[in-house]
């Protein structure tokens, strides 16, 4: 069954959240013009994002992480968001010589061995490269949404992040039914291990299909404890990471 049929549901609210996420998002450009992007990470989420500032003409960056372990089915969408909306999306990639360092000192399947090396994985192959995207940025964007997780139930329209920038998620009161919803509707082009039930989507070793009754992130380190599920790109304070193997 595709994810369409499967999710996409018109709810009571609908119209005005949609219109809250494009207020937000023209707040954002308008307070950080020239200085915003949005951080995609390619999922369904971010791919409505990326549409609604193609439909309204906004003037904020695309850029996405490319961490050399990505789904091909995720790799394709760049070339498709390109030439559906005519955006350029930059993407950004590990420094290579602390990747390979770290393939040579753990091991390909070293994020399944602890939790210290899967987030060193993770900040090898993303934290490192969102440094250089943010690089010059006032503000950015993400998909956040609090139906994900226990974790994100609290997320906000906007916050400050370590660094002092401030970070928008517009989406952070839509529903699953809602992504889908507007997917439909507006023929967003998505990725299609979202039919193969995946509805959090990450680098290929840490992403799995969830059965039904799930929780929406239990395929993403399925290995690991609830609580632990988060790479580190919306965790405050996240360690800092050498450009060649980070610290054990």
């Amino acid at each position: 069954m595709s994810a369409i049929a499967l999710y996409a549901k018109k709810t009571a609210g609908f119209d005005e959240r949609v219109a809250h996420a494009v207020a937000v998002l023209q707040s954002a450009a308008a307070e950080h013009a020239g200085r915003i992007v949005q951080a995609t990470s390619l999922g369904a989420e971010d791919m409505v994002i990326t549409d609604l500032i193609a439909r309204h003409a906004l003037p904020i960056a695309v850029a996405t992480l490319e961490t050399g372990r990505l789904h091909a089915q995720t790799v394709a969408l760049i070339p498709r968001i390109e030439q559906r909306y005519g955006l350029a999306v930059e993407v950004f990639e590990p420094a290579q010589e602390s990747v390979v360092h770290f393939v040579k000192t753990h091991g390909e399947r070293a994020m399944y061995e602890s939790l210290d090396l899967r987030k060193q994985c993770c900040a090898i192959r993303k934290l490192e490269p969102l440094a250089r995207m943010l690089a010059g940025a006032s503000a950015w964007i993400t998909g956040l949404r609090r139906e994900q997780s226990d974790n994100r139930g609290g997320v906000p329209f906007s916050e400050v992040d370590d660094k002092g920038r401030v970070k928008f998620n517009p989406l952070a009161d839509w529903s699953w039914a809602d992504v889908w919803h507007y997917i439909a509707a507006h023929e967003v082009p998505f990725n299609p291990l979202h039919d193969e039930f995946m509805p959090s989507i990450g680098c290929e070793p840490c992403t799995r299909a969830i059965a039904v009754g799930e929780p929406f992130r239990a395929g993403r380190w399925w290995w690991e404890d609830e609580k632990a599920k988060e790479c580190g790109l919306h965790v405050k304070d996240a360690p800092a990471v050498s450009m060649i193997g980070a610290p054990r």
